[in-house]
């Protein structure tokens, strides 16, 4: 299955405009790369800048275009671009097979793939062609996908209030007034549900993905239960930012998938979804346990599942089964949790 892109960063001169700013061209954009910009904003993927030249030159000449919003993050300088591609994929929390990088020059576009091979390139040519390609068309389109650029610009002064804060990390946390409502999966939520088993990589249990015909029939199942996670702080609303299907047998309830999005990462938010994953097991009287599949990039969840009480009872080396055995103890004091009654 094509990887689909989450995240296109932009050459500017003679890229995403026709000329070059610090020259003093007026450096009009093309037509058919706005057309991409807005296209694939609706579309929820994220728009980025790594280009050279001056950023304060750079950055007004966008402000002039009326273009400036639809970037998440602009990094203008001197620099090998690669480490400007890898600094926004440190800046939105994403991983670089998500990543696309569009250029006219071929040097620049080698030096990036060379340093960052899980990095997409494109030729400036094909800039009015993206939005034709399987990696640029996402399997569905939510609310969430509309708003996610401005909720990774909230997420922009989130971070600048975490540099400001004097204090510790779990103090910062604290001052967030986080607060996760975690409720049973509506026709509503299938879409983004369906969005985020395809969208995330990181912080998933198994990687299975379900479509929205496969949700609606676990939800309906009497074995089944399908748990969406929804946070909020003090800038704002994340969404929906968790999944959680389980299954259920006489004895014992076992998570079949748990993810969380890699923009809350750094929240707990994963530690907090399974301890109601867990308590919902308990209070129906059942043994809460989980299967975890091993991919190269999330062990964090193991770590994570470990942490939060789980032990493992078998191991087949593609997958794992493990079971709570431990005290169920909070990991994410600093989340607010509200939460539906068990049926």
């Amino acid at each position: 299955m094509t990887r689909p892109v989450k995240c296109l960063v932009w050459d500017l001169d003679d890229t995403l405009w026709r000329g070059v700013v610090l020259e003093g061209d007026r450096a009009a954009p093309f037509p058919e790369a706005v057309r991409t910009l807005r296209e694939l904003d609706e579309r929820g993927i994220l728009h980025a800048v790594a280009s050279r030249g001056d950023e304060a030159t750079a950055v007004a000449h966008l402000d002039r275009l009326g273009l400036r919003d639809l970037f998440t993050v602009v990094r203008v300088g001197w620099g090998a671009k690669s480490a400007s591609v890898r600094r926004v994929a440190d800046l939105l929390n994403l991983g670089l097979d998500s990543f696309a990088f569009v250029d006219n020059d071929p040097v620049e576009r080698a030096e990036v793939v060379a340093a960052l091979p899980d990095v997409r390139a494109y030729t400036a040519e094909e800039v009015g062609s993206l939005p034709d390609l399987a990696e640029f068309r996402p399997v569905t389109r939510t609310a969430e996908s509309a708003r996610r650029r401005q909720m990774y610009q909230v997420e922009a002064g989130r971070r600048a209030a975490e540099q400001e804060h004097d204090g510790t990390a779990p103090e910062f946390l604290a001052s967030l007034d986080l607060t996760m409502v975690v409720r049973r999966a509506t026709a509503g939520d299938l879409a983004r549900a369906h969005e985020l088993t395809v969208r995330t990589h990181q912080l998933n249990t198994t990687g299975l993905t379900f479509d929205e015909v496969d949700l609606r029939g676990l939800s309906a199942s009497p074995d089944h239960e399908v748990l969406v996670a929804e946070l909020t702080d003090r800038f704002g609303p994340y969404g929906v930012i968790g999944l959680a299907v389980t299954e259920r047998d006489a004895t014992s309830t076992t998570m079949k998938l748990l993810l969380t999005s890699c923009r809350v990462a750094s929240r707990g938010a994963g530690a907090a979804l399974i301890e109601q994953v867990v308590r919902r097991s308990l209070a129906a009287g059942l043994l809460p346990m989980a299967e975890f599949v091993p991919t190269p990039v999330n062990r964090i969840m193991l770590v994570t599942l470990r942490f939060s009480g789980f032990e493992a009872e078998r191991d087949d080396g593609d997958r794992v089964l493990l079971a709570h055995r431990g005290a169920l103890v909070s990991r994410s004091p600093h989340i607010r949790v509200l939460t539906d009654a068990v049926h």
